[in-house]
């Protein structure tokens, strides 16, 4: 075989190499957690990390992260939160045959579950029909409930919660509407408020944008937010935490950076990695008292089938 032609067979065979590559790049990788997971990246919650985090608990406090519903407030469409409050066969005046008169109130609940505060699931979002750990859409998404990746399945999120305060970073009171979030901004703003992110944390992002726009500008608060970019995303993620939010109704920017792909933010993190997002977070008074580092407690209502859920997470420090 002549020199020219040891190359051509060379050059050949690193082309078909490549292309092997290549399409096993395209094939879907199982979760590290086992191709049966379900619960993703809520395995990193584990007994040590709970009672570590427990031991952030010193002066006491706590502060409820997420924001007050209402019904009728903005929210992405076309979801929508109604309650109706009844008083059921009875106007305060039931006879219970047991000698007294009972007066009570109910209340019937209509709304879509990712409005307001919210956990969303490893079921919620995908791409080009799949989903978390190679789970086909077709296969699990039926309009009783998710049969895979639903809620129900989440334990309890008990772990180190962090806030990086990206309005401070930026030297405003609140992020713009479509302003993006890089990469670079997070790990600067992480060296300046002194923020180590370990494998499990619960990591919060401080816009100040719902404090500043959900009651002054509800329509702009609810067309446009300001978030992380595709390759943040990346970049959290590789952190290994448990969940990512912030405070806005969604966490990747809206309209998204030139050459970005809006909500791809969830792509990464929910399919491609099986970390949490939780959105609407209530950051501000963490924001204001410098608290970058404490307890999270979340146990979502149990809701089976469910792709999403409305939370009120604790943070305890």
């Amino acid at each position: 075989m002549t020199p020219t032609a040891r190359s051509l067979k060379k050059i050949l065979f690193l082309l078909t190499c490549a292309a092997s590559m290549g399409a096993a790049a395209d094939e879907c990788m199982p979760s590290p957690w086992g191709a049966d997971d379900q619960i993703g990246a809520a395995n990193r919650i584990t007994t040590q990390r709970t009672a570590t985090a427990a031991q952030l608990v010193k002066k006491g406090e706590s502060h409820p992260l997420g924001i007050v519903i209402e019904p009728g407030m903005p929210a992405y469409p076309p979801r929508y939160t109604q309650l109706q409050v009844v008083q059921p066969l009875q106007q305060f005046n039931a006879d219970l045959g047991v000698g007294w008169e009972a007066s009570s109130n109910d209340d019937v609940l209509q709304m879509w579950l990712g409005t307001g505060p919210q956990i969303d699931g490893l079921g919620h979002m995908g791409e080009a029909g799949e989903f978390y750990n190679c789970n086909q859409g077709k296969d699990f998404s039926v309009i009783t409930g998710l049969t895979k990746l639903d809620i129900s399945g989440i334990p309890p999120l008990v772990g180190r919660g962090v806030l990086i305060d990206m309005a401070k970073q930026m030297g405003v009171a609140h992020l713009a509407a479509g302003q993006p979030i890089t990469s670079d901004d997070i790990k600067a703003a992480m060296k300046a408020q002194n923020i180590v992110i370990g494998e499990g944390d619960i990591v919060l992002l401080h816009t100040g944008y719902t404090d500043a726009k959900l009651q002054t500008e509800p329509q702009l608060w609810a067309a446009s937010i300001p978030g992380i970019t595709n390759e943040a995303a990346v970049f959290l993620a590789s952190l290994k935490p448990t969940a990512v939010g912030a405070d806005t109704w969604g966490l990747g920017a809206v309209p998204p950076r030139p050459g970005d792909k809006i909500f791809y933010d969830h792509v990464v993190l929910l399919k491609q990695n099986g970390i949490y997002i939780l959105e609407t977070m209530n950051t501000g008074r963490l924001a204001e008292e410098a608290v970058h580092e404490f307890m999270f407690v979340l146990g979502q209502a149990r809701l089976k089938g469910a792709v999403q859920m409305i939370i009120n997470p604790v943070a305890m420090w």
